[in-house]
């Protein structure tokens, strides 16, 4: 008999984290043996449980799931990641697989389907959502820099020139560089509409 595939569930919504628990729990290979409900208690968690697969979710708390999926792979290499998400945004899916990630989901993929990719990525596989995967080929890759995104993050509350500048340690003129290079990019008519193609997209 095969040992069990020791498994942690990272999900900020505790109905969906524990309907994912039961239901992974009806498999005889596969023990969730943790749950955490923020990004930044994933890692601690990983390590308390000495865990083989952390799944995790885009939007959290503390930390994204991404951000999560890239210190994982940092600190604790031998665990493989199943990104799950609610927004099938390509961004997202390039930006996890950057981060290390080994499978990338989408969280109303059927119980069986998500066992198992928890079973593929332990053997080595790579598991992706093949709507996924086209729609972010057709995408093609994030034009905007790291910079920009961070503007443009910042950007989200309204927060004027002046603000963004004392918060992001940055001149007037080069955040009003950065926003209008990231209009340019995006195609946007001004930074609100920026900000919301980036955020459809998977890009911030």
């Amino acid at each position: 008999m095969s040992p069990t595939i020791k498994v942690l569930l990272a999900e900020d919504q505790s109905m969906v984290r524990e309907a994912l628990a039961a239901l992974l729990g009806l498999e005889d290979d596969i023990e969730v043996v943790a749950q955490v409900a923020r990004g930044d208690e994933v890692l601690q968690a990983a390590r308390e449980h000495d865990i083989d697969v952390a799944l995790l979710d885009i939007e959290m708390p503390g930390a994204t799931g991404i951000e999560a999926a890239a210190l994982l792979h940092k600190e604790l290499p031998a665990v493989k990641l199943v990104v799950l998400t609610t927004f099938g945004r390509p961004g997202y899916l390039r930006s996890a697989m950057e981060s290390g990630a080994d499978a990338f989901l989408v969280k109303d993929a059927p119980a069986a389907q998500l066992a198992q990719a928890v079973r593929k990525v332990l053997a080595g596989e790579r598991v992706i959502d093949p709507t996924l995967a086209a729609a972010a080929l057709a995408e093609g890759a994030n034009p905007l820099t790291d910079r920009e995104r961070e503007v443009l993050r910042a950007a989200e509350d309204g927060s004027t020139n002046a603000e963004l500048a004392a918060a992001l340690h940055l001149s007037q003129g080069t955040v009003r560089n950065y926003l209008s290079t990231a209009i340019q990019k995006l195609t946007a008519r001004n930074r609100a509409e920026a900000v919301r193609i980036a955020r459809e997209k998977g890009w911030l």
